[in-house]
């Protein structure tokens, strides 16, 4: 959260500070300040959503979470589907994986949609399981704080992201999975705590990121590209979209913003795929 003008706690009229709480708006000093996913709540506020479950930063979350909840139903009802196609839950083979998963060669074919269609198809249980849990984790934090419409523009512009970069690292390896979007929520948190100065060390989300990239580069048979891709694709978007609870004087013109940046994901990685298949030519 940005400064505001200089005024004094609402509990301690004889300290002045420059915070506000990101629910109530009133002036809070370091002593009444609690941390919230993105940004400070006081401790009436939080105290009122006591009740809530405990999320990755360890303050109580949120229960607005509808676009969250609609992508993990779509992903856990593709994984059903897929598995049913191929006569098996852990096999990735079968008409839905052959038409629908990201594949550099039918990208550059002009079967674009497959840059965000991969992102719902997953290996296997396990694969599924981690990718809806840290997908509803993220979710809790940051949905009620960015709004149902800036969260499924963040966790799209995610999802292009990793597919960009599976076009430029990997593009002849097909992949699948949510882990570009995920890793993305993870990049626009990271920003977003940053931007209300909060340190993600501190809230547990700097470590989560740094185990998910250590996992990323030792262990065979993970995009590296979609990881990271989706990362970087979400940190820039963390860095654009306004949450709700700030000032909303250019909200309006950051989700556009955040519009045009995903759709020019997605054109550099079609030409990213063009340049494979023209390298293969």
């Amino acid at each position: 959260m940005e400064p505001t003008a200089t005024t004094t706690c609402y509990r301690h009229p004889d300290r002045s500070v420059g915070v506000r709480c990101q629910r109530c708006e009133r002036p809070i000093c370091p002593e009444c300040m609690v941390q919230a996913p993105v940004g400070y709540q006081c401790r009436e506020c939080v105290g009122a959503g006591a009740r809530r479950s405990p999320t990755l930063t360890g303050v109580p979350g949120t229960d607005d979470v509808v676009v969250g909840k609609a992508l993990i139903a779509l992903n856990v009802a593709m994984f059903v589907v897929a598995g049913l196609a191929a006569g098996s839950l852990t096999r990735t083979s079968g008409g839905v994986f052959e038409r629908f998963v990201t594949w550099g060669p039918l990208v550059a074919d002009g079967e674009w949609w497959r840059l965000v269609t991969g992102a719902f198809l997953h290996s296997g249980p396990l694969h599924l399981l981690m990718n809806m849990f840290l997908l509803w984790l993220l979710a809790k934090e940051l949905e009620g704080a960015l709004g149902h419409l800036n969260f499924l523009l963040c966790y799209v512009v995610s999802v292009l992201g990793g597919g960009l970069g599976v076009m430029l690292l990997s593009p002849d390896a097909p992949t699948l999975g949510a882990s570009g979007g995920v890793f993305g929520l993870m990049g626009a948190l990271v920003v977003l705590q940053l931007r209300a100065r909060q340190n993600p060390w501190n809230t547990g989300l700097g470590g989560l990121v740094a185990i998910n990239l250590v996992i990323t580069f030792t262990l065979p048979g993970i995009s590296v590209g979609g990881h990271v891709g989706g990362l970087v694709a979400g940190a820039v978007a963390g860095a654009v979209v306004q949450p709700r609870s700030w000032p909303q004087t250019t909200a309006g013109i950051r989700t556009g913003f955040l519009t045009l940046f995903g759709l020019a994901v997605a054109a550099l990685a079609v030409v990213a795929a063009s340049a494979l298949a023209a390298d293969l030519a």
